[in-house]
């Protein structure tokens, strides 16, 4: 972090922003709710408390906002409609206080410093957070498609003024049981609300679901292992300065990676369990596919059985309908008469 001190490099080094599920589903509902060009953003408050190295983001809210494409400097901002709708959720719960502002960015404005003073109003150190909520080409693609931002006071080795500017902090995405539950349950409504004919269908779309939330998380894995490589191979080469802070975690991260090639034993285990989940898959599908085949037979069977009932003359109908009346199963009168026209064809030879 060039040009701070080293009081703001230890104390924004120790900062860790938890966003809860609540307040990203609310941002993209705020998102999907207004009609957006390509540079244009939605903004709104965030609730919650900050402990120190801690801030909670529990809960947001929208508010009106309005800013000029060609001018960035000039914007709207309602802070009256703020402290009413603080007002009203401080009804609710005391303890969720505004800590700051989100918008969707995806990028830094020139206006987002004006922004932060303004929000000094509600809390001394507010806190800026960019939710990147396109779908595809974003953050979220191989990570967190969250960023959060302080603004600091800038030091300038000439001895000039100081100038305001935002430093990037750590952020974290972090659930309480009854979110995970409550997400859950939003994903499986979110599934089942497509046209499905059958429960098989419905399963095979949670397998394509997992599949793909774990190559979206190789991918966040990949791109990670990629940017240690690429800071290593800059410390090395004397382009970037050595953080120890980063080379303890990075020496963290290794000595927690399982040794397969010295303890045979966990390797052996590894490879027992990692081929019991490949079983249980191969197993999955193979029921998924009889179920799958059963529900077709069944439903062709079910065709046939249609086909045929539509194929019946009015006069059979209602001789069916009258043999049901009489107690008298449909197969007894299909069978008599059968009978009587074999009979009749007898008589016709004599």
């Amino acid at each position: 972090m060039p040009g701070l001190t080293t009081a703001q490099v230890t104390e924004l080094s120790a900062v860790n922003v938890v966003i809860h599920p609540l307040v990203l589903l609310s941002v993209v509902d705020h998102a999907a709710r207004v009609p957006l060009s390509k540079n244009k953003r939605v903004l709104g408050v965030l609730l919650g408390q900050d402990n120190g190295n801690t801030i909670n983001v529990a809960n947001s809210f929208a508010i009106p906002f309005e800013e000029d494409d060609k001018d960035p400097k000039t914007f709207f901002l309602d802070l009256d409609y703020v402290e009413e709708m603080w007002r009203m959720f401080r009804k609710v719960n005391a303890k969720e206080r505004p800590i700051g502002f989100y918008h969707t960015g995806p990028r830094l404005r020139s206006s987002d410093l004006e922004i932060t003073q303004l929000f000094k109003r509600f809390c001394s150190r507010p806190v800026m957070v960019i939710v990147d909520t396109r779908a595809t080409g974003g953050r979220g693609d191989t990570g967190i498609p969250t960023d959060a931002y302080f603004a600091v006071e800038e030091i300038k080795d000439d001895g000039t003024a100081t100038q305001r500017t935002f430093t990037h902090v750590s952020t974290s995405i972090e659930a309480e049981e009854a979110e995970e539950i409550g997400v859950e349950h939003l994903l499986r409504d979110i599934s089942s609300s497509s046209s499905a004919p059958s429960s098989s269908l419905l399963t095979t779309q949670s397998l394509s679901t997992k599949v793909t939330s774990q190559l979206q998380s190789l991918k966040g894995l990949n791109s990670r292992l990629i940017d240690i490589k690429d800071y290593l191979t800059a410390v090395k080469n004397r382009k970037l300065p050595v953080n120890h802070q980063v080379i303890y975690q990075l020496q963290e991260i290794i000595g927690l990676l399982p040794q397969l090639s010295d303890d045979q034993q966990l390797g052996k285990a590894f490879k027992i369990g990692q081929n019991d989940s490949n079983l249980v898959v191969y197993l999955s599908a193979m029921i998924r596919t009889v179920l799958a085949l059963h529900d077709l037979i069944e439903n062709r069977i079910e065709n046939a059985q249609q086909e045929l009932e539509d194929s019946k003359s009015p006069q059979d109908r209602a001789n069916e309908a009258a043999a049901q009346a009489a107690g008298v199963k449909a197969e007894d009168v299909a069978r008599a008469k059968k009978e009587a026209e074999e009979e009749k064809e007898k008589e016709k030879k004599k």
